[in-house]
């Protein structure tokens, strides 16, 4: 298919026509980009952007591209293998526990909830959208939620902070670990978006019509992720970005500093389709805030609660 589509710019060129028959459009190309395109197609060269966009139309109106973007996911499915259980069922609201456990062992005994799955989670998100399991998230009513918190701080520091109640643990990548996130990651913002594109694709396919994601990220990386969010979800399934004041900027900083502290990092909200699912949270006033802005005796009918 490629090296028909690849011979056909060929004759175009070669008979002198600026018409390709894939969009109808004719083709405003002078002879020295005719030209420059052929010796580009014959030495296996990718063709500038200017040139792909024309040639290969309709194109929406606005796409982030960069060095070796491919619409191809992966399709492979691999087997999951339980390493250990410490499935011990709470007792969710109302009593009712939140799985369904064997009466002997205390394990759950079915279902696709509750679970960990360690591995790359490429191939886990292939795995759970081309195998077995699917049919079970599915028959229980499709993922409703996802949220992932994905590294955002591209540079050569690969560790991991991890809070553990009140310590916080620092978790240094294997060499293995080490050499995957510098191959991703390591080669600047070109393989990041690769990275992350393919997964939002599959993670998109694998949501529920009302379902709805959560994308962690900072300044670095926040305006092309939402370029990308765009074109996976679409603009209109845009929700919200959510801002989170992960620090506090002190004092003495902001007297020598001479830019804007960074203090906070953002959460995009995208959702599947526009009948999503969203539950209101309310949390009640504090009473520094009730004795700040309540002019209203408590007893009235409009109390500020």
């Amino acid at each position: 298919m490629k090296a028909r589509r690849t011979a056909s710019i060929l004759d175009t060129f070669t008979n002198g026509e600026a018409a390709f028959p894939s969009n109808g459009h004719r083709l405003d190309l002078s002879d020295q980009e005719k030209q420059h395109i052929k010796e580009l197609i014959d030495r296996g060269e990718p063709l500038p952007s200017k040139y792909r966009l024309l040639l290969f139309s309709p194109a929406p109106e606005m796409e982030l591209l960069w060095q070796g973007k491919s619409s191809e996911v992966t399709n492979v499915v691999l087997p999951f293998q339980s390493i250990e259980q410490i499935d011990e069922p709470r007792v969710h609201l109302n009593g009712q526990k939140l799985f369904t456990a064997d009466a002997l062992t205390g394990r759950q005994s079915q279902g696709w909830t509750n679970k960990l799955i360690w591995g790359d989670n490429k191939l886990v998100l292939s795995s759970l959208k081309n195998g077995p399991l699917r049919r079970e998230i599915e028959a229980a009513g499709g993922l409703k939620l996802i949220y992932i918190d994905p590294p955002f701080d591209v540079g050569a520091d690969f560790s991991v902070n991890i809070e553990v109640g009140e310590e916080t643990l620092t978790k240094e990548p294997s060499i293995i670990e080490e050499i995957a996130y510098r191959d991703t990651w390591g080669r600047g913002a070109d393989s990041y978006l690769a990275m992350m594109y393919e997964r939002l694709k599959i993670m998109e396919s694998l949501l529920a019509d009302e379902g709805s994601i959560y994308v962690h990220c900072d300044w670095r990386m926040n305006s092309a992720l939402r370029l990308l969010l765009n074109e996976i979800f679409g603009e209109s399934h845009f929700g919200a970005e959510i801002k989170w004041k992960r620090v506090v900027s002190t004092g003495s900083s902001k007297a020598i500093s001479k830019k804007y502290p960074v203090v906070d990092d953002s959460i995009l909200f995208y959702t599947k389709s526009k009948a999503y699912i969203w539950n209101s949270l309310h949390n009640a006033y504090s009473e520094k805030y009730i004795k700040r802005f309540n002019t209203y005796p408590v007893d009235s009918e409009y109390p500020h609660r």
